[in-house]
């Protein structure tokens, strides 16, 4: 059981959270997320990774995360209920998600280095299909990846847009890192790989100037990159909080069999 004294709440901006927002308001002295012991984030999936990204941009220690769903999918979400809160709170069972860091150097040679907690995605942003070196440690695994674009996903962001994508959903703490190709052209019998996550993933964008491609770390793009290095960023671990009955690697496992 852990006691969590110093509570924020924070909801998105849709009706639904907002009315969530104020049947909570009362049950306790809420401070702000810079002051909390735990974070209750209410709204969608979307909306928790703005709240984990806020804290990661704060470049302070993250506290723990307990989301409750008031959007549409809610895989990173519990079920909302206004009640049973404090019982919620002191049965959570927690886990542990390392984002992804992405550096991303323009064709003008500045770069720019974002976090991704569910994926980094290269897309090509004309009708000219992007073409793409992939090395994987320094050693050049594809050459020439006719491509859409390419993600490189966590577990935690396996079921998302990388398994839309007919990538494989990972187990948490599987030591995994999904390589998905987006509507690959050649090579055709190429689908992707499943590497570890130590890993260190470098994409080079072949002839960048007839076939521009962007990089997008989660919510935040880039466009006109030239090379983009991926890798597991371990100093920002975030913790999410859960239900015992409802935990995140029961979910994942779950989606392995969803129709």
């Amino acid at each position: 059981m852990t006691d969590y004294v110093r509570r924020a709440l924070v909801a998105s901006a849709t009706p639904p959270a907002q009315a969530a927002a104020a049947q909570l308001a009362d049950l306790g002295d809420w401070v702000e997320p810079e002051e909390a012991d735990v974070v209750i984030a209410l709204g969608g999936d979307g909306f928790m990774l703005q709240t984990l990204h806020a804290m990661l941009e704060r470049r302070k220690p993250a506290v723990p995360v307990f989301g409750m769903n008031l959007g549409t999918v809610g895989f990173l979400m519990n079920e909302w209920r206004h009640h049973g809160l404090e019982d919620r709170l002191s049965r959570a069972k927690p886990f542990k998600v390392t984002p992804l860091s992405m550096t991303a150097t323009g064709i003008d040679g500045r770069t720019l280095t974002l976090p991704a907690i569910n994926e980094v995605s290269l897309l090509r942003e004309t009708r000219q299909t992007a073409k793409l070196e992939v090395t994987v440690n320094d050693r050049v695994v594809l050459a020439e990846l006719a491509c859409d674009g390419i993600l490189v996903a966590t577990p935690a962001g396996s079921t998302a847009y990388n398994l839309s994508a007919q990538g494989p959903i990972l187990p948490l703490g599987s030591g995994m890192v999904a390589l998905t190709p987006i509507s690959p052209f050649r090579p055709r019998r190429w689908r992707g790989a499943i590497l570890p996550d130590k890993a260190r993933i470098g994409i080079r964008v072949l002839d960048p100037g007839k076939r521009p491609v962007s990089a997008v770390a989660d919510q935040r793009e880039i466009r006109d990159v030239a090379r983009v290095d991926i890798c597991m960023d371990r100093a920002r671990e975030l913790t999410l909080l859960f239900d015992p009955e409802h935990a995140l690697d029961d979910r994942i496992t779950m989606e392995q069999f969803a129709a």
